[in-house]
């Protein structure tokens, strides 16, 4: 299936689409001043360290403190059994006040600050640089044993004799020849010398190396046989990718276009309304019926419902068949929304064994395409499917919103009757404890006329039991919770 890369970039954010067949499958964006951090290195403080986490916290000159743990500072020791991990102890490793060359694995995220490790790594087009490592792995996208092998011997062949430096191959490099996997090796030498050379230089909270711009880390990791054409609608930023492209993709250069269109770029394929539905909580499906998304700190969780899906046949193929056009909803969803973390899907319960492996295999299938790392449990007995999608930045909810400040996040508000009897409790606590002639009660217009019309009788009762009169205001700037009772 054929797919394109729109790329939209003005003086304050820079987005990048990734379209499948006519729809939006990926977006991923930057903003003026809010740069993701993942991939840059910096030279660190140790300012706290804390034996019962296994963790150490260092400033790097970001806004919150950056997190370190034990277990991100060990590569895997090849003499361990499979399976067998040696973490040593944080304290054996820092000390408050030590100076430490570090990477940035986790953006930050709501409270929490960014996630770092020191197993240092640079990526280029064909190969990731592991510095002062020895291992050779392969990308496990590239499924064919042989040429997994052949790329191996490459590698092994090619780097230098004293093994200094480790290698993963990335899917890209599939089907490559020597020359291209040698003028990666040659460049990404030159990137570890000058970020050694910046590391003996720089003060703490200093970067020494920043990963590229968001378009061109999209040419680099991104461009592949399927990708028809990249477009662009910025003159400056096309031509830096013609400029990158020439150097390291030579062969696409062809492929990246000036787009000068009379529409907005990512008013093609309807992006602007896809992302406007990725952040709503309900997502229609073709059938009639709907997906039901809920984020939460802990984890995500999503609901499919049949909706106004009747079917032609019988009550179990419309709940299989609901089932299956979610499970592939779903996967597109998660990548559209970068959701991350422990995800609970609660599929409808099918009574056919059948019709289960088939849900599942179609769900599986699906997240083939996702950039990032899953695991997905099997379908329970209660028909939910529990899994994990690795979490590297925030989702594009927690990116593009705020929380709302009239319910404070919680999505409902307390009911007009509700707001209601909370005033005339008020109002009681008010006249036992002050002296008043008369009170008044602002609030807002739904409330107050919840009062006037529905409690009137209530109100009347309240007078004669404090001995004083209530008069009653609208505010209309007020949000529904929200009132004042005032002493006259």
């Amino acid at each position: 299936m054929s797919e394109e890369i729109l790329i939209n970039a003005t003086p304050s954010e820079t987005r990048v689409a990734l379209v499948e067949g006519g729809m939006l499958q990926e977006v991923w964006l930057e903003r003026d001043g809010r740069f993701g951090h993942i991939g840059s290195i910096f030279k660190g403080t140790v300012s706290r360290v804390l034996p019962g986490l296994q963790a150490a916290f260092v400033e790097i000159g970001l806004e919150r403190t950056a997190f370190l743990h034990a277990s991100d500072m060990t590569r895997n020791d090849p003499s361990l059994e499979q399976g067998e991990t040696r973490v040593p102890l944080i304290a054996e490793l820092l000390r408050a006040g030590q100076q430490v060359i570090v990477q940035v694995i986790k953006d930050p995220m709501g409270s929490k600050g960014a996630r770092l490790t020191t197993n240092l790594s640079i990526p280029s087009r064909f190969l990731v640089l592991l510095p002062n490592c020895e291992t050779i792995g392969v990308s496990i996208r590239i499924e064919d044993q042989a040429e997994r092998d052949r790329l191996k011997q490459l590698v092994e062949t090619l780097r230098p004799p004293d093994h200094s430096h480790g290698y993963i191959i990335r899917t890209n490099a599939e089907g490559v020849d020597q020359f291209a996997l040698a003028a990666d090796m040659s460049y990404l030498a030159k990137v570890w010398q000058t970020v050694q050379e910046r590391a003996g230089q720089a003060s703490s909270g200093d970067c020494i190396y920043e990963e590229l711009s968001l378009p061109l880390r999209a040419l680099r990791d991104m461009m592949h046989a399927n990708i028809e054409r990249v477009r662009i609608d910025s003159v400056a930023v096309f031509e830096q990718a013609q400029k990158f492209a020439a150097a390291f993709i030579p062969a696409w250069l062809n492929r990246i276009e000036a787009y000068d269109g009379a529409r907005p770029i990512f008013d093609l394929f309807g992006i602007e309304d896809e992302l406007d539905t990725a952040l709503r909580r309900e997502v229609p499906l073709k059938s009639g019926g709907y997906l039901v998304f809920d984020q939460t700190e802990a984890m995500t969780t999503i609901d499919v419902n049949t909706g106004g899906f009747v079917g032609s046949r019988n009550q179990e193929d419309t709940i299989y068949k609901t089932n299956l056009e979610a499970s592939q909803a779903i996967a597109r969803q998660l990548r559209l929304r970068n959701l991350g973390g422990i995800i609970i899907i609660d599929f409808i319960d099918m009574a056919d064994e059948e019709h289960k492996r088939q849900v599942m295999r179609s769900f599986s299938r699906a997240l083939e395409r996702d950039h990032a790392k899953t695991g997905v449990s099997e379908l329970s007995s209660l028909g939910l499917v529990e899994m994990t999608r690795k979490r590297t930045t925030e989702s594009l909810e927690h990116r593009l919103c705020v929380t709302c400040p009239t319910c404070s996040g919680r999505g409902t508000l307390k009911s007009a009757e509700t707001v209601s009897l909370e005033i005339f409790r008020e109002i009681l606590r008010s006249g036992r404890q002050f002296e008043a002639t008369k009170l008044m009660v602002l609030a807002a217009p739904a409330v107050v006329a919840e009062v006037l019309d529905e409690q009137s009788g209530v109100v009347a009762e309240l007078e004669e039991l404090i001995g004083r009169s209530i008069r009653f205001q609208t505010e209309e700037q007020y949000s529904q919770e929200q009132f004042d009772v005032v002493l006259l």
